[in-house]
């Protein structure tokens, strides 16, 4: 905790029943990996890193009918049982038994173990910054054999996280006003969400004129550096002349998830996208939520249904309607882990992936 990430020589064990080995090809270094590593998300450590990697199926245990050995795929952070009540309703970004998956597969078993055979933690059912792991087949998406797999990993997370925040939980309207709050990997795909759903005015706001700049060539058509600017919700809600239809806060902070809250029209809903620390709060004017009709509320993965969205969003990066590779940043090996985290920390990159072989 609070150290440095290390790479070293593990043991991964074959797949039991229900569950396959898969080969990596590449994996997201997402800030969720970072808030583990410095207690923001609270997962016990030794903790194997990554949820949001792409790979090829190598082995499948007994009883396994989804997948075949050669399978392209994607990792899942949320376990989609398919039988809990949020599962059958249609919402399994809220899974019962994702939600319970923090640090070790659904079962609560380890196929993960240190070179001295002492078992290593996985992060949210997945531990994907590895060459080879060993998931449930409830954590993974199968997706087609044509996708670039390093960009493709992109929508394990951040990308699907971000656009269907837009698609899925607003459903941002046509004709719309947009401000997303937070221009990394995750408030870049909600700029791309946006733009697909035929909002008119997108409103990236950041205090990095780099992120700002990918903003724009991604669907944002106004951006605002926030640094030093006390006044924020003031500049916004002029720019947009009355306000935001919408607004997602990507970040992960109270405060900002208030003025996404301040931004908003009469009627307008604020998303809060990004995961907060354990003791952020967030204060509100109790009685705008009355006369004014605004609402704020969450959007965990999106709102995701993995196994119907991310195809789709990968049809979309098909046929030229989104962008999964102007999104990575620089990509590392393996071996250079370390410098991937310290460059994520320094808001060097949109995304960092680290490739396999």
């Amino acid at each position: 905790m609070n150290q440095p990430v290390v790479v070293e020589t593990i043991e991964v064990a074959p797949p039991q029943a229900g569950e396959v080995m898969i080969k990596l090809a590449a994996c997201g270094v997402c800030h969720s990996d970072l808030s583990a590593t410095n207690g923001t998300i609270n997962f016990a450590p030794p903790l194997i890193l990554g949820h949001e990697g792409a790979g090829v199926v190598v082995e499948v245990g007994a009883g396994v009918s989804e997948f075949a050995v050669g399978d392209p795929v994607l990792s899942s952070f949320v376990t989609m049982c398919g039988v809990c009540h949020y599962c059958t309703i249609g919402r399994p970004a809220l899974c019962e038994v994702g939600a319970r998956t923090l640090t070790t597969l659904p079962s609560g078993q380890l196929r993960t173990s240190d070179a001295q055979g002492r078992p290593l933690n996985v992060f949210s059912g997945c531990g994907v910054m590895a060459e080879y792991a060993t998931l449930d087949t409830r954590s993974l998406i199968k997706i087609a054999g044509d996708a670039p797999l390093r960009s493709a990993a992109l929508v394990g997370c951040g990308v699907m996280t971000g656009f269907c925040a837009a698609t899925n939980t607003a459903r941002v309207a046509p004709g719309s006003v947009v401000v997303v709050f937070g221009a990394g990997g995750v408030g870049l795909s909600a700029i791309q969400g946006a733009a697909v759903a035929g909002a008119r005015m997108i409103v990236a706001v950041d205090i990095d004129d780099f992120k700002l700049g990918l903003a724009k060539t991604l669907g944002a058509t106004h951006t605002l550096n926030s640094k030093g600017d006390e006044a924020i919700v003031k500049t916004v809600r002029k720019l947009t002349d009355g306000g935001a239809d919408y607004a997602f806060e990507c970040v992960g902070s109270g405060e900002l998830a208030a003025t996404a809250y301040g931004v908003l029209r009469k009627g307008g809903q604020a998303v809060v996208v990004g995961v907060a620390g354990a003791k952020e709060t967030t204060t509100l004017r109790t009685a705008s939520l009355t006369f004014d009709e605004k609402s704020i509320g969450g959007s965990y993965f999106g709102s995701a249904r993995p196994r119907v969205d991310a195809p789709r969003i990968l049809g979309l990066y098909k046929a030229g309607k989104i962008k999964l590779d102007e999104l990575i940043t620089r990509t590392y090996p393996i071996a250079e882990a370390p410098q991937a985290f310290a460059d994520l920390q320094a808001g060097r990159n949109a995304r960092g992936v680290i490739v396999f072989g």
